[in-house]
């Protein structure tokens, strides 16, 4: 179980990971670009660290996002939906950085954003 969670995402999604969270008693860090410091899901974590940009380029930030959880002391990253959610890259930046990505493993994103390989898979299942 992580300890303290950084939020890779926004609205809704990152509102319900807060609240689920803060039922496991795990620590949890928002992320906001400058035009959504006054957002709702800022509000329902414990911390929030602002991207330093505007618009939804603020959330597409690898490097940023890891930035924020290692300065913010998270030992894991829950991307929520869409975003950076299904980025392979994404997933191995925060195994290269020691962070926990709850999610699918990189090779698991990998192969199911490539539509062939990922029936290709299901068949040989």
């Amino acid at each position: 179980m992580p300890k303290r969670l950084l939020i890779a995402n926004r609205g809704e999604i990152a509102i319900r990971i807060a609240r689920t969270a803060a039922d496991l008693g795990v620590g949890t860090v928002a992320v906001h670009a400058e035009d959504d410091a006054a957002s709702l899901h800022v509000r329902a974590a414990d911390e929030a660290v602002n991207l330093g940009r505007t618009g939804v380029p603020a959330y597409l930030d690898i490097e940023g996002m890891v930035a924020a959880a290692k300065a913010t002391g998270c030992d894991a990253v829950h991307p929520g939906y869409g975003f950076l959610s299904e980025n392979a890259g994404f997933a191995e930046a925060c195994e290269a950085a020691g962070l926990t990505f709850v999610g699918p493993r990189p090779d698991s994103l990998r192969v199911f954003g490539d539509k062939a390989a990922a029936r290709a898979l299901a068949e040989s299942c």
